[in-house]
C-alpha cells in the first residue's frame, strides 16, 4: 500500500518537474524569438503561491509577555506654550475660571537658515601670506552641517533617491544639485566608515553570539554580496565580491592581514574537507611553525599542485583550514564563539560552535507538497509536532534548567526518529535529526534566538535600498553605503535618534557618546 502511494507521489513530483522544465524551454525559445516568456502571476491563495512561511505556527506558540504602554504624550517635547483665551463677551455672569485644558499639537517648520559669513582678511607683506577668519567648526563648503545631516538622513533612514532629495530641498529653499548630494553621501567627511569599524569591533568584544546572513547586491553592474552581522546590540553591513569561508574570516579579522596556521585543528579540518592523506602528509612537511603569510601559503600550494589549473577546490579547502586555525589562535581581534546562521556552507566550521535557524529548517517541511490525502494528513500531523516542540524551546528560554534540557533533548530524538511511510518527509526528518547539535545549542546557551530573523530583516533593509538605488558605482560609494546602513540600523537597536546622532557627528560637536561606547555599556549592564 505504502509503496503504491509513494509511487504516486514520485510520479507527481516528476510530472511537476517536467512541466517546469518544459515551460523554461518554451520561455528560452520565446526569448530567442524576441518575445517574452510566461509572466509570473501570483495565485489567489497561499497554497498556489507556494507559501513557505512559518509565521502563523510560531505566533500560536510564542510566550506572551506584558505589552509595553505606547502612550506618546510623555515622549513629545513641548517647544512653546500658547494660551487660547475665551471670548469674555460670550461668558455668563456666573462663569468661574477653572484653569486650563491642555492639548498638544505636533508641528514642524521647514525653513532655511542661509548664512553669509564675512571672514576677516589680512595680508602680511613680510610673510607674503593671507590670513582669514576661521569658519565655525563643522562648516565646510557651500552647505552647512544641517543640510548635510538632512541629506544623509533622507537617504539612509528615509530611503529617498538623490533626485527626490534634491526636489525636497529645492522646495524648502535650498539650491543643491544631485551631483553635490552624491558627493555629500560618498565623501564621508565625518568618517562614518571609522564609526562602522568601531561598532563591529565593540560588538565582537562585548556580545556573546552573532547572527549572520547574506544577500546579493550590485556594484557597477557586477554581482556582489552584502554580508550582514548582527544581534540585539548592532547590525553591520559588508559588501564583498565573494561569499565563502575566507571572505567571512576576513570580515571577522576586521582588516587584519589573513595568516595561515597548520596545527592539530587545521589537520582535523583537512580530513573533514576530504583532503587526501598524501597531500596532508606533504603539508606536514612543508608547514612552518608559528604561521604563514599569504605569500608563503601560495608558495606551498604551488609546491603541492605544480600544475596551477589542477586542485582548485582542494587549494581552497587547504587555505580555509589554515586560515580558520590561525583565526582561532590569534589574540589581536576578539574571537566569535558562536555564529547563528542558516545552513549555508560558508558559515560552517569558522567558530567554536554554530547554531542553526529553526525557521529555515521548518521551511523545508512547508515546501513538501503531497497529493495523496494520507500523506497530506501525515505531513500536517508531523508539522504540528514540529512547531509544538519549537514552542517548548521558547518556554525553556524563559526558565532554563539542566533537567528541562535533558527532557527536550530526549524529545527531539523521539520526534526526529519518526518513520511515517511518506518517503520525502522521512528524508527531511532524517536531515533535521543530523543537525541536532546546532539546532539545540540553545539548551547550553539559552540567550540564543531560535531563528535568524534579525539578520533576514537586515537583509531586507538592503533590498529595500536597492528598490530606490539599484546599485553603487564605486568602491568609495559602496563603503559609504555600508557605513551609513550600519550606523542607522545600530542606532535603531540602541534607541538613538539617528538624525541627532548624525547632526552631532557632521557638525563635529561630538557631544553624544559613540555607538561603540553604547554597545559596551549595554553589554556591561546586561552582565551585572
Amino acid at each position: 500500500m505504502f509503496t503504491l502511494l509513494q509511487l504516486v507521489e514520485c510520479l507527481n513530483k516528476d510530472n511537476e518537474a517536467l512541466k517546469k522544465e518544459n515551460q523554461n524551454l518554451r520561455d528560452a525559445i520565446n526569448l530567442l524569438k524576441g518575445e517574452q516568456g510566461k509572466p509570473t502571476i501570483p495565485g489567489k491563495t497561499k497554497e498556489k503561491q507556494g507559501n513557505v512561511s512559518s509565521g502563523e505556527e510560531i505566533k500560536k506558540r510564542e510566550v506572551k509577555g506584558k505589552r509595553k504602554s505606547k502612550a506618546k504624550k510623555d515622549k513629545i517635547k513641548v517647544d512653546r506654550t500658547q494660551i487660547c483665551k475665551v471670548d469674555k463677551s460670550i461668558l455668563p455672569e456666573d462663569a468661574v475660571f477653572k484653569g486650563y485644558e491642555p492639548i498638544i499639537v505636533q508641528e514642524i517648520l521647514i525653513t532655511t537658515d542661509n548664512v553669509e559669513y564675512s571672514r576677516e582678511k589680512y595680508y602680511s607683506p613680510s610673510q607674503k601670506k593671507t590670513y582669514l577668519g576661521e569658519l565655525p567648526i563643522g562648516v565646510k563648503g557651500e552647505f552647512g552641517p544641517g543640510t548635510k545631516t538632512l541629506v544623509c538622513t533622507l537617504k539612509h533612514s528615509g530611503n529617498m533617491s538623490e533626485p527626490k532629495i534634491a526636489e525636497f530641498l529645492g522646495n524648502g529653499g535650498i539650491s543643491i544639485s544631485q551631483s553635490t548630494i552624491s558627493r555629500i553621501l560618498t565623501n564621508d567627511e565625518s568618517d562614518f566608515a571609522k564609526e562602522k569599524d568601531d561598532i563591529f569591533l565593540a560588538a565582537l568584544a562585548s556580545t556573546p553570539y552573532h547572527q549572520v546572513d547574506d544577500t546579493t547586491v550590485k556594484v557597477n553592474g557586477e554581482t556582489h554580496y552584502s554580508q550582514i552581522f548582527c544581534n540585539p546590540f548592532y547590525t553591520a553591513f559588508f559588501t564583498v565580491p565573494h561569499k565563502d569561508r575566507l571572505t567571512i574570516l576576513d570580515i571577522l579579522l576586521c582588516g587584519k592581514e589573513r595568516t595561515y596556521l597548520f596545527d592539530s585543528h587545521a589537520f582535523d579540518l583537512l580530513s573533514e574537507f576530504n583532503i587526501s592523506q598524501k597531500i596532508i602528509g606533504q603539508i606536514m612537511q612543508l608547514k612552518k611553525e608559528g604561521g604563514m603569510s599569504e605569500e608563503e601559503m601560495q608558495e606551498m600550494l604551488d609546491t603541492l599542485y605544480p600544475k596551477r589549473k589542477k586542485g582548485k577546490n582542494n587549494k581552497k579547502r587547504i587555505m580555509e583550514a589554515g586560515a580558520i586555525a590561525a583565526y582561532r589562535q590569534q589574540t589581536d581581534i576578539p574571537l566569535v564563539d558562536i555564529l547563528l546562521s542558516d545552513d549555508a556552507p560558508q558559515f560552517k566550521k569558522l567558530t567554536e560552535a554554530q547554531a542553526l535557524c529553526w525557521i529555515h529548517d521548518g521551511r523545508h517541511y512547508n515546501r513538501l507538497n503531497p497529493i495523496v490525502p494520507l500523506n497530506v494528513k501525515i505531513l500536517n500531523t508531523f508539522k504540528t509536532s514540529y512547531w509544538d516542540f519549537y514552542g517548548d524551546l521558547l518556554k525553556y528560554k524563559t526558565s532554563p534548567t539542566p533537567e528541562k534540557a535533558d527532557i527536550l533533548s530526549a524529545k527531539f530524538d523521539r520526534i526526529f526518529s519518526t518513520k511515517t511511510g511518506y518517503e520525502d518527509l522521512d528524508d527531511r526528518i532524517e536531515k533535521t535529526s543530523k543537525k541536532k547539535e546546532a539546532l539545540l545549542l540553545l539548551l547550553k546557551h539559552p540567550e540564543l534566538p531560535l531563528h535568524n530573523n534579525a539578520a533576514e530583516l537586515a537583509a531586507r533593509v538592503e533590498k529595500r535600498r536597492q528598490d530606490v538605488s539599484l546599485q553603487t558605482k564605486s568602491k568609495q560609494g559602496t563603503e559609504a553605503k555600508d557605513a551609513f546602513l550600519t550606523v542607522v540600523e545600530t542606532a535603531k537597536k540602541l534607541g538613538v535618534n539617528i538624525y541627532k546622532y548624525m547632526a552631532d557627528r557632521i557638525s563635529k560637536k561630538f557631544n553624544l557618546p559613540s555607538l561603540a561606547e553604547l554597545i559596551t555599556q549595554k553589554f556591561l549592564l546586561q552582565t551585572e
